[in-house]
């Protein structure tokens, strides 16, 4: 069985897009491993999947590299609505895309994309994370709609060293840390072993930023499933309103990232709102 494919990448987070409309593809797993592959397949941090929706325009699937399936990607749904608009299978400036974290939804937003990623969520139970002691974990401030509790720079022993974590979700979890120089920070090292603590039942992304002003981040993150990768938009969303909560930064920044910039507004409705580029690569045919 030969399929079609589109290489895309935004910031150099780059995956495989799939149209699956019609077409039935077997062990979608497996298959993301092996496209995924950088030396035996395609080679992508994540595999994208198009298919029908009942209740939105489109449904999007996500496979990381390791075969494991997630709830949202920031960086894929720009590349995902980019590969909609520019094959004209939508007239609509915003799409309503079906994911496993609910309805998002992308806009266009002259050559970059604008993407509505919703409320960001701070109780432990929804992110999820499982701390067995609440007692340590402080109530949010004001700025947080509800005023819920939230997980802010929560003590987190990893090997030799203490980290202050602060937990976010944006449709799927992050663990934010702030570090004084992230271009040097052992990533590889301590990113693994902060994705597979127990404290996280579903694994977790690892943000680690450096707050260069209140309007600009440096950020390095390790996506659970597919290693450090050079950008990720829910990271990139997830830091932004974690450094507002604790005072490091306003309510829109610049995150610098290793394959470019995002801009991230956490807007007065509550939801946070990204810009960023999305690019296509290149078509090609597989056989599977």
């Amino acid at each position: 069985m030969k399929i079609n494919f589109i290489k895309m990448h935004g910031l150099g987070n780059d995956f495989i897009l799939i149209d699956c409309r019609d077409l039935d593809l077997p062990e979608l797993s497996e298959l993301s491993k092996r496209l995924c592959n950088r030396r035996l397949g395609i080679g992508a941090d994540q595999m994208l999947l198009l298919y029908s929706s009942a209740i939105a325009d489109f449904k999007m699937r996500i496979f990381n590299a390791d075969g494991g399936e997630v709830e949202m990607c920031g960086n894929g749904i720009r590349c995902f609505a980019k590969y909609i608009w520019d094959r004209g299978f939508s007239e609509k400036s915003i799409l309503d895309v079906e994911t496993a974290a609910g309805i998002i939804r992308p806009e266009k937003a002259g050559d970059m994309v604008r993407v509505d990623m919703g409320e960001p969520t701070l109780e432990p139970e929804r992110i999820p994370v499982k701390i067995s002691n609440k007692s340590l974990i402080p109530p949010s401030p004001p700025l947080v709609k509800g005023g819920k509790e939230g997980i802010i720079d929560y003590p987190l022993k990893i090997a030799d060293t203490i980290f202050n974590i602060t937990c976010v979700s944006v449709g799927n979890p992050h663990a934010i840390i702030v570090v004084e120089d992230v271009t040097t920070f052992p990533v590889t090292y301590y990113g693994p072993m902060i994705e597979n603590h127990q404290l996280f039942p579903k694994r977790v992304n690892v943000e680690f930023i450096e707050v260069l002003s209140p309007s600009e981040i440096k950020m390095r993150v390790w996506e659970r499933g597919s290693g450090e990768t050079m950008a990720c938009g829910t990271g990139a969303s997830a830091a932004a309103v974690a450094s507002n909560i604790k005072g490091l930064t306003g309510k829109t920044v610049i995150i610098h990232l290793l394959g470019g910039n995002l801009l991230i507004e956490w807007a007065k409705n509550n939801h946070v709102y990204m810009t960023g580029p999305a690019v296509e690569v290149f078509e090609g045919r597989i056989k599977i």
